[in-house]
């Protein structure tokens, strides 16, 4: 696996780089201090990962972010920042990152981090994850009315399964269908939630309490 460490303090990016590089399998390709270096090595590199700091001169990590998702769908951002704030968190998964930790977190964390959003799946600090929680609980239960977007309930359960962080196949076994079947929900999902991937239509479904 192909990694880019992108944080703008060098003592900070060294050290991930220490963390990282003693992970098996996995080869740290560049590191870049702020958002347009990002997108240069990205474009350089082709990395299949990139661990990306959000708060950085010249181009943030949102910023960044959207842009690699947007123009590179073979690269995933998993965030790993200070700030674990309700805006940092929705705007970062917006912009499409299938992960997001906090800088606190063990490197069996990033670990796992890195080889879920290598694999497409997402996966999110217990903080952060308890954060989006929260703020889902502070939407209008759905109750039976109708769900947004034109969504059906099968499609809702399949994007609740995703805001779990659970693959397609995972979810084919938990609703007793096929992995294609899930597929065609998923695509659908994303063409009525307008999201690009996995990230944005986790974030939709924190937003709208399906979660």
């Amino acid at each position: 696996m192909k990694v880019l460490i992108v944080d703008d303090q060098t003592i900070i990016r060294d050290g991930l780089v220490t963390i990282c590089e003693r992970l098996p399998g996995i080869e740290v390709v560049a590191v870049a201090g702020d958002g347009e270096q990002a997108l240069a090595a990205v474009a350089e590199h082709s990395p299949d990962v990139v661990l990306m700091d959000l708060r950085m001169p010249r181009m943030d990590g949102i910023e960044a972010t959207r842009r690699i998702t947007a123009g590179h769908p073979g690269t995933h951002v998993v965030v790993l920042t200070t700030y674990s704030d309700d805006e940092s968190i929705q705007a970062a998964l917006a912009a499409g990152a299938l992960g997001y930790l906090t800088k606190d977190a063990a490197r069996e964390d990033i670990d796992r981090a890195l080889r879920a959003a290598a694999r497409g799946q997402a996966l999110l600090d217990p903080a952060v994850h308890a954060r989006l929680v929260a703020l889902a609980r502070q939407q209008p239960a759905p109750g039976s009315a109708e769900l947004p977007d034109g969504l059906t309930a099968r499609e809702a359960e399949v994007l609740a399964g995703m805001a779990q962080g659970l693959s397609n196949r995972e979810i084919a076994r938990s609703l007793f269908v096929s992995e294609a079947t899930v597929k065609t929900h998923v695509n659908r999902v994303f063409a009525k939630t307008g999201s690009r991937d996995r990230g944005q239509a986790i974030a939709y479904a924190h937003r709208r309490g399906l979660a």
